[in-house]
């Protein structure tokens, strides 16, 4: 039992493969100082991560030279080490005339799903009605008069204080 698939001659390249020339070779430039922050720049890419020799073309040495640069580059405040990234997250929907967004009240009246952190006591679900046999809970909301004096006396020194620096209540 003979192996029956044919042999391929191997492929040839017909392209001629030409080793990129590091720059520092091509300007002549004998030593990397680490205040030459316009040539170390050359060796970085744009978030700031110093390139590697089959990019640049670097000689092993030149490499060497030129990482450690960038290295006291950096501790010397001369370049940075990473550059932000902004990025944009989903935008939130905002009305014309109201100018934050919609909170999770609001979105219920309108039918549509609350955000994460605009979920109620118990997340999504619908408050249920009590049962039969447990007698319903006092309302939180009852206000006693001394309440509402203080409440009051509050609003009052509010506009007192909005009055005194110059706003009007």
């Amino acid at each position: 039992m003979g192996n029956n698939k044919k042999r391929r001659a191997p492929e040839v390249d017909t392209r001629k493969f030409r080793k990129k020339t590091s720059i520092l070779t091509y300007e002549g430039i004998k030593y990397v100082d680490y205040k030459d922050v316009n040539l170390l720049r050359k060796f970085m890419s744009e978030r700031a991560k110093i390139r590697q020799r089959l990019v640049t073309g670097n000689s092993q040495k030149q490499q060497r030279e030129i990482a450690k640069a960038i290295r006291i580059a950096r501790e010397m405040a001369l370049l940075p080490f990473n550059v932000r990234q902004v990025t944009s997250k989903t935008k939130k929907r905002r009305d014309g005339d109201d100018e934050g967004t919609l909170d999770g009240a609001e979105r219920r009246e309108r039918g549509e799903r609350p955000e994460r952190g605009d979920r109620g006591p118990r997340g999504d679900r619908p408050e249920r009605a009590p049962r039969a046999d447990q007698a319903p809970a006092p309302a939180p909301e009852a206000i006693t008069p001394e309440a509402s004096a203080v409440d009051v006396e509050a609003q009052e020194l509010i506009a007192a204080e909005a009055v005194g620096a110059g706003e009007e209540a």
